[in-house]
């Protein structure tokens, strides 16, 4: 994969989880062999299931070593031979009840090195609010109303302490009780907790500085380039501002974190979704960092469905005339972004969209029954395009031409359908299981003598090898009636797509 070295930061980056397909990474390793997907990716971003965690997926993370259930040492070694480098998450905000630092906590209570590493919740309120008869503060009013909270209720979760006293740590997300009907009772049981859950770090605390130092040198030691700081937003918190995107102090973290990754060449990813209106995108890059295109996903589908290349023309040279750095995407392990659209297209029009890829088989989650909440539906890329080989192959083409490093969802390269079991057997909040099917060997071998298949392999493989795909190249939009014309050009060689949204053909010179 020697041309891959050339221009590594620009081409493609598979994403999936370690056992999306065959059930361990050494299969992906296997995949990635094969003749079909030579020269075709560059990076791979694994999700941090990689790591030994417990909740949601791999975000509840337990420790940043690697889960010998799905992945060795050795696995990523192999990834390193074949020319791939990592995109690996860190997870900034919180950590699992299970990892070291909180079970620590439970075992010796406030007398533990680690009680100010998470953030005790009447602490953090101490003169704020009145304590109820629960042994929790609330809050007043006017401290927390710029507040937005991820589930009903407030963000704590009662730990019981050695002594017996119940104190109140703060859990901007998942949290799980022990009960008779609890979904992982068994685990709560084997490892001996009575709850589960993300808990908030105190970014107050040395400790926690300490532990974002070892974290990011570790990824760095496993070959990774890119990290992808996940709810790194939610991590500042001041009583009576925005606990989510609170500034400045959002970006002093940042740049604090920063200064570390610097340590390590390590180059950061800030995951935040907001809407286009809001220009937070723009703020990422002009501080330096690389962006999510969460732009992409919805506008695609739009343009596509509307035959109109309006909007990705003007999107597209937005990123080039501001030197926008994007990593950018079609599908993702989330869902395609919705209220990122605010700003670039009229409500009414992204409730269209949003009607037209549940209509195709997608689910919505909205957030505390808002209807105006919506901030992604979930579905397959191929079903969101109604299962039609032509407009994924279009979408495939106009990503892989698009300024940016793309990222590849594994279930769209292998034009996957929404898949309603897996929904089902998640039960409630499993919407999004519907783009996250583990695929068998045979499942990839079959796939793989589909033309939709093949084509994108194509389009992965030219974007890795033709010496036009460089830093140094010049990249013109424009457009002609439907049709998008995108070229890069260097002093060595140029390519251009000609990508006709009126009959989702396109051509290649």
């Amino acid at each position: 994969m020697s041309n891959q070295k050339n221009h590594g930061s620009l081409s493609p980056m598979l994403n999936a989880y370690p056992d999306s397909m065959g059930g361990k990474l050494s299969d992906i390793v296997q995949i990635l062999s094969r003749d079909e997907f030579a020269d075709t990716f560059g990076s791979f971003y694994i999700l941090p299931s990689l790591y030994n965690t417990d909740l949601d997926r791999g975000f509840s993370v337990i420790d940043y070593d690697i889960n010998n259930e799905t992945a060795t040492k050795k696995d990523i070694d192999d990834l390193k031979s074949l020319g791939i480098d990592l995109k690996l998450d860190f997870i900034l905000n919180h950590a699992s009840v299970l990892s070291p630092q909180f079970r620590d906590l439970l075992k010796n209570g406030e007398k533990s090195e680690y009680a100010d590493f998470f953030i005790n919740w009447n602490k953090f309120w101490d003169g704020y609010g009145e304590m109820t008869a629960d042994g929790y503060i609330k809050p007043d009013e006017k401290y927390i109303k710029n507040m937005f909270f991820r589930k009903p209720g407030l963000p704590l979760l009662m730990v019981k302490m050695p002594d017996g006293k119940k104190v109140p740590y703060w859990n901007t997300f998942y949290q799980e009780v022990l009960s008779d009907d609890a979904p992982h009772k068994e685990l709560m049981e084997k490892e001996g907790v009575p709850y589960l859950g993300q808990m908030d770090l105190n970014i107050n605390s040395n400790l926690v500085w300490n532990f974002y130092d070892d974290t990011l040198k570790k990824l760095s030691g496993y070959g990774a380039k890119i990290v992808r700081l996940d709810a790194f937003a939610y991590a500042p918190k001041a009583p009576g501002e925005k606990n989510f995107l609170n500034e400045p102090a959002t970006w002093d973290v940042l740049e604090k974190v920063k200064k570390i990754a610097d340590k390590y060449s390590l180059k950061l990813l800030p995951e935040i979704h907001a809407s286009y209106g809001e220009k937070i995108y723009e703020t990422i890059s002009e501080k330096g960092y690389v962006t999510y295109d969460f732009f992409l996903p919805g506008l695609m589908i739009y343009s596509i469905e509307n035959n109109d290349p309006t909007l990705l023309l003007k999107w597209a040279n937005e990123i080039i005339d501001k030197k926008i750095e994007t990593v950018n995407m079609l599908g993702c392990h989330d869902g395609i972004p919705m209220l990122d659209l605010k700003g670039m297209l009229p409500e009414s029009e992204i409730q269209s969209l949003i009607d037209l890829i549940v209509s195709r088989g997608g689910r919505v989650k909205d957030l505390h029954g808002a209807k105006n909440m919506y901030y992604q539906v979930n579905a397959t890329y191929y079903s969101a395009l109604g299962e039609d080989d032509k407009k994924m192959l279009l979408a495939r083409a106009i990503q892989m031409f698009m300024p940016g490093k793309p990222q590849v969802w594994y279930l769209d390269l292998f034009a996957g359908n929404n898949d309603y079991e897996a929904v089902k057997r998640a039960g409630k909040d499993g919407h999004k299981e519907i783009n996250r099917t583990n695929l068998k060997i045979s499942d990839v071998n079959d796939a793989l003598k589909k033309n939709v298949v093949k084509n994108q392999l194509l389009l992965l493989n030219l974007r890795t090898t033709h010496p036009a795909f460089s830093k140094d190249s010049k990249i013109t939009v424009k457009s002609e009636g439907s049709t998008l014309i995108i070229t890069w050009q260097n002093d060595k060689s140029q390519v251009s797509l000609f990508a006709d949204l009126s009959d989702y053909s396109y051509k290649i010179l």
